[in-house]
């Protein structure tokens, strides 16, 4: 079980005493006394480092994640840990702006990039929300606890660089979106056109599975 910003330390010492091996990824040094004694005696290793530079590759395959992620990092990270293929199951209690990105569906305004790439990578579920007074001292924000279910998919560059470049420029018709970007408009009115799709269509009409036909008309 691997956690991300354990804090004083409550989830932690709840998974190990559940039964499970842990190993907390944390940045601040100051924290090292308050773990050599709430975690004496536990089966917790403590890994001193960033969690965006952490080598998520070197864990073990089918390992569990659960973390109350810091806001500043949820998206990035959950990438990260989605590009790793290290996990069998990842929970973590996000924004709730970032959890309903995650699971948003094609023509609503969460909708974009990390929606695609949760898509892509995962099967994911929006469990409950926690509101501000859960916390200590409350955040300004309700928080949501979300929860993905990897496929293991492995990652497709080509692909994901097509999506970037269709809602770097969300306001923008796909076409003038990913003209934008490089990318040749004939092709794009070409795939759209197969499709049954108008060319003022704008990226957030499309699933991941017409991003994926498209990718195939424009390189």
């Amino acid at each position: 079980m691997v956690e991300v910003g354990p804090g004083l330390g409550t989830l932690t010492r709840a998974l190990a005493e559940a039964g499970a091996r842990v190993v907390s990824i944390e940045m601040d040094r100051r924290l090292e006394a308050v773990y050599a004694e709430t975690l004496a005696g536990l089966p917790v290793q403590i890994i001193w480092a960033d969690a965006l530079s952490f080598d998520w590759s070197s864990l073990p395959p089918q390992s569990l994640f659960a973390g109350n992620l810091p806001y500043n990092i949820a998206t990035p990270l959950i990438t990260q840990l989605l590009l790793s293929n290290r996990f069998r199951r990842i929970v973590a209690l996000v924004q709730k702006e970032v959890a309903l990105r995650m699971v948003a569906r094609p023509a609503t305004p969460a909708y974009g990039l990390l929606s695609l790439r949760v898509q892509y990578h995962a099967a994911a579920r929006r469990i409950v929300d926690v509101p501000p007074g859960a916390f200590f001292p409350p955040p300004k924000v309700t928080s949501s606890v979300i929860c993905l279910q990897p496929n293991n998919r492995p990652d497709h560059p080509g692909l994901f660089r097509l999506i970037e470049a269709a809602f770097a420029q969300r306001r923008k018709t796909l076409v003038n979106a990913l003209k934008a970007a490089g990318y040749p408009p004939e092709r794009v009115k070409r795939g759209l056109e197969a499709m049954g799709l108008p060319d003022n269509v704008r990226a957030e009409a499309l699933g991941l599975p017409q991003f994926e036909q498209m990718l195939a008309y424009v390189v």
